[in-house]
Protein backbone atom coordinates (compact mmCIF):
# COMPACT_ATOMS: atom_id res chain seq x y z
CA UNK A 1 0.00 0.00 0.00
CA UNK A 2 1.25 3.47 -0.87
CA UNK A 3 1.62 6.16 1.75
CA UNK A 4 0.31 9.71 1.34
CA UNK A 5 3.68 11.02 0.17
CA UNK A 6 3.91 8.39 -2.58
CA UNK A 7 0.33 9.08 -3.68
CA UNK A 8 1.07 12.81 -3.93
CA UNK A 9 4.30 12.16 -5.84
CA UNK A 10 2.46 9.85 -8.23
CA UNK A 11 -0.38 12.39 -8.65
CA UNK A 12 2.09 15.11 -9.70
CA UNK A 13 3.94 12.67 -11.96
CA UNK A 14 0.74 11.59 -13.71
CA UNK A 15 -0.17 15.26 -14.21
CA UNK A 16 3.20 15.90 -15.87
CA UNK A 17 2.79 12.82 -18.05
CA UNK A 18 -0.67 13.97 -19.13
CA UNK A 19 0.75 17.36 -20.16
CA UNK A 20 3.48 15.68 -22.24
CA UNK A 21 1.02 13.33 -23.92
CA UNK A 22 -1.31 16.25 -24.74
CA UNK A 23 1.66 18.07 -26.31
CA UNK A 24 2.44 14.95 -28.35
CA UNK A 25 -1.20 14.69 -29.46
CA UNK A 26 -1.17 18.31 -30.62
CA UNK A 27 2.03 17.71 -32.60
CA UNK A 28 0.77 14.47 -34.17
CA UNK A 29 -2.53 16.15 -35.05
CA UNK A 30 -0.64 18.90 -36.83
CA UNK A 31 1.59 16.57 -38.86
CA UNK A 32 -1.18 14.15 -39.83
CA UNK A 33 -3.16 16.70 -41.79
CA UNK A 34 -3.93 15.44 -45.30
CA UNK A 35 -1.52 16.22 -48.12
CA UNK A 36 -3.23 18.31 -50.75
CA UNK A 37 -3.32 16.46 -54.11
CA UNK A 38 -2.38 19.66 -55.92
CA UNK A 39 0.79 19.96 -53.83
CA UNK A 40 3.62 19.83 -56.35
CA UNK A 41 5.80 17.13 -54.82
CA UNK A 42 7.20 14.16 -56.69
CA UNK A 43 5.57 10.72 -56.77
CA UNK A 44 8.16 9.09 -54.48
CA UNK A 45 8.09 12.00 -52.09
CA UNK A 46 4.28 11.79 -51.98
CA UNK A 47 4.50 8.04 -51.19
CA UNK A 48 7.05 8.73 -48.46
CA UNK A 49 4.82 11.47 -47.06
CA UNK A 50 1.82 9.11 -47.05
CA UNK A 51 3.85 6.39 -45.32
CA UNK A 52 5.09 8.89 -42.75
CA UNK A 53 1.53 10.09 -42.20
CA UNK A 54 0.39 6.52 -41.59
CA UNK A 55 3.08 6.08 -38.93
CA UNK A 56 2.18 9.40 -37.32
CA UNK A 57 -1.53 8.52 -37.33
CA UNK A 58 -0.73 5.30 -35.46
CA UNK A 59 1.34 7.29 -32.96
CA UNK A 60 -1.57 9.72 -32.56
CA UNK A 61 -3.99 6.86 -31.81
CA UNK A 62 -1.56 5.38 -29.28
CA UNK A 63 -1.09 8.76 -27.61
CA UNK A 64 -4.85 9.33 -27.34
CA UNK A 65 -5.26 5.87 -25.83
CA UNK A 66 -2.45 6.51 -23.34
CA UNK A 67 -4.03 9.85 -22.39
CA UNK A 68 -7.31 8.09 -21.58
CA UNK A 69 -5.51 5.50 -19.44
CA UNK A 70 -3.49 8.17 -17.60
CA UNK A 71 -6.60 10.25 -16.92
CA UNK A 72 -8.36 7.13 -15.63
CA UNK A 73 -5.36 6.39 -13.37
CA UNK A 74 -5.44 9.95 -12.04
CA UNK A 75 -9.13 9.75 -11.17
CA UNK A 76 -8.76 6.34 -9.51
CA UNK A 77 -5.57 7.22 -7.60
CA UNK A 78 -7.41 7.58 -4.28
CA UNK A 79 -9.54 4.46 -4.66
CA UNK A 80 -8.61 1.64 -2.26
CA UNK A 81 -7.82 -0.85 -5.04
CA UNK A 82 -5.50 1.50 -6.97
CA UNK A 83 -1.98 0.11 -7.21
CA UNK A 84 -3.06 -3.51 -6.80
CA UNK A 85 -2.75 -6.06 -9.59
CA UNK A 86 -6.11 -6.81 -11.21
CA UNK A 87 -5.05 -10.46 -11.58
CA UNK A 88 -3.22 -11.57 -8.40
CA UNK A 89 -4.37 -8.65 -6.20
CA UNK A 90 -0.82 -8.08 -4.90
CA UNK A 91 0.52 -4.51 -4.69
CA UNK A 92 2.13 -3.24 -7.88
CA UNK A 93 5.60 -1.94 -6.98
CA UNK A 94 5.75 1.85 -6.68
CA UNK A 95 8.65 2.01 -9.15
CA UNK A 96 6.46 0.33 -11.80
CA UNK A 97 3.64 2.78 -11.13
CA UNK A 98 6.05 5.70 -11.55
CA UNK A 99 7.09 4.34 -14.95
CA UNK A 100 3.61 3.28 -16.01
CA UNK A 101 0.97 4.75 -13.69
CA UNK A 102 -1.81 3.26 -15.79
CA UNK A 103 -0.54 -0.28 -15.13
CA UNK A 104 -3.33 -2.59 -13.98
CA UNK A 105 -1.11 -5.65 -13.58
CA UNK A 106 2.15 -6.45 -11.83
CA UNK A 107 5.05 -7.40 -14.11
CA UNK A 108 4.66 -11.12 -13.42
CA UNK A 109 0.96 -11.21 -14.31
CA UNK A 110 1.46 -8.93 -17.34
CA UNK A 111 4.17 -11.27 -18.64
CA UNK A 112 1.90 -14.30 -18.17
CA UNK A 113 -0.86 -12.58 -20.13
CA UNK A 114 1.47 -11.70 -23.01
CA UNK A 115 3.07 -15.14 -23.20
Amino acid sequence: MMDDEQIELLRRHIGEMIKRVKTDIAAYTQITKPIAPDNAIGRLTRLEAMNSMSINEAALRMSKSRLERLERALTSLYEPDFGYCAECEEPIPFARLMIMPEAEFCVECAEKMNA
